[in-house]
């Protein structure tokens, strides 16, 4: 079978939402409102650190598609004062947050044991929160979440061959910054992290056959598989992952910015910017040459996310290996494209009220979990009244 990114098309139910006129659909959807609809229509969890887990109505997968967010659009009503990365969450936040991605990727991959079968992946990003001011509908949630998902592989094996240039797939254009332009100095950057569990591992040692994504990204296998996702070493590298991410992210756009090569304010890995990074001629060329392109091109800059847009992922390849890999995020495209897959989400309610049933008791399963864990409350749903499926 050909390697080539795959496009699939997954169901999804009608909407059923009153928007005010006027207002945009995007700005609704991620309206303080619509938050508590989400809570309350498709809320499963809530624990008293405000994080919620909640089914997709529109998902990627119908098999098991569900995320975890940091709702504190009700205490913190300001949009830009709320945590939208790992990094700005409080300490016992943190801690069950990384408790409920441990005990679902426990799940995931209990559930669904062979590689050959389903791909099953995690991934975090910072939920819009460098979303250009002056574009319209700026999201308004900016909130950190986390998105669960598996595909059948057959499901992928008999989607159509994607166009690479999807700006989905390329990020606008914008990969070609991490991943040509600076892939050296980017990875070099990052090869001087102090990791004793994750592993570096070549990108293209790691990719999925079927798709041959990721590309180029650096990457890191996680030796002896889920149980180290109960080590809490194991989050502390995680996160050191995200710490040197936003370190690079950070230098290269105030260079483009200001055109000074400095080391910006509050930097994680100081002395590693001024010895790698900025002592560095080819990263300083680059950012010259976007600095130009930013103040000729008014399209493109319009597109630039000034502050850093991440996603990191952890997948398990065709080995059957936990992997890490963490990429820039300038236009919002999906977390699933970051392997290969392009998602068209269309609306079926027929198609997907059949395979609703059994998604929901998936992720009621892993609900229970949580219940057991005593991480919080259960919320029961007009579908899941007494948490048990009743389609309504």
């Amino acid at each position: 079978m050909k390697q080539a990114p795959r496009s699939i098309i997954t169901p999804r139910p009608s909407l059923a939402m009153d928007i005010p006129k006027g207002m945009a659909p995007v700005e609704f959807f991620n309206s303080p409102a619509n938050l508590k609809n989400l809570a309350e229509e498709n809320g499963l969890f809530r624990t008293p650190e405000d994080l919620l887990m909640y089914r997709k109505l529109i998902g990627h997968s119908t098999e098991f598609d569900t995320s975890i967010i940091l709702d504190t659009s009700r205490r913190i009503l300001d949009p830009l004062g709320r945590p939208v990365r790992r990094d700005q969450m409080k300490r016992q936040q943190k801690k069950v947050w990384e408790q409920m991605t441990q005990i679902t990727c426990d799940y995931m991959l209990e559930k669904y044991p062979d590689p050959g079968q389903h791909l099953v992946l995690c991934g975090e990003a910072s939920l819009d929160s460098t979303w250009p001011l002056n574009k319209p509908g700026v999201p308004s949630i900016r909130m950190i979440h986390n998105h669960f998902m598996v595909f059948p592989m057959s499901q992928l094996k008999k989607g159509k061959a994607a166009n690479p240039n999807d700006p989905n797939l390329n990020d606008s254009g914008h990969n070609t910054l991490f991943l040509g332009a600076l892939a050296e100095v980017y990875h070099k950057f990052l090869e001087v992290l102090d990791l004793q569990i994750l592993t570096p591992i070549s990108s293209d040692d790691c990719k999925l056959s079927l798709t041959g994504y990721p590309q180029g990204l650096p990457s890191w296998e996680l030796k002896g598989g889920v149980e180290h996702l109960k080590n809490r070493y194991f989050w502390h590298e995680y996160e050191q992952i995200l710490r040197g991410f936003l370190d690079f992210y950070r230098t290269f756009f105030l260079l483009v910015a200001t055109g000074d090569a400095k080391v910006p304010a509050g930097a994680n890995f100081a002395s590693q910017i001024d010895d790698v990074l900025l002592s560095s001629n080819a990263f300083q060329r680059v950012a010259r040459d976007l600095r130009e392109k930013v103040i000729t091109d008014p399209q493109f800059a319009n597109s630039i996310r000034w502050r850093p847009a991440y996603k990191q992922i952890m997948y398990r390849d065709d080995e059957g290996r936990l992997i890490v890999t963490i990429s820039q995020n300038s236009v919002g495209n999906a977390i699933t494209e970051l392997l290969g897959i392009v998602v068209d989400r269309v609306e079926d309610n027929e198609a997907y009220a059949k395979l609703e049933p059994a998604l929901i008791g998936r992720l009621l399963e892993v609900r229970e979990r949580f219940f057991e864990a005593k991480l919080g409350e259960a919320i029961n749903g007009p579908n899941w009244p007494n948490g048990e499926y009743a389609a309504g």
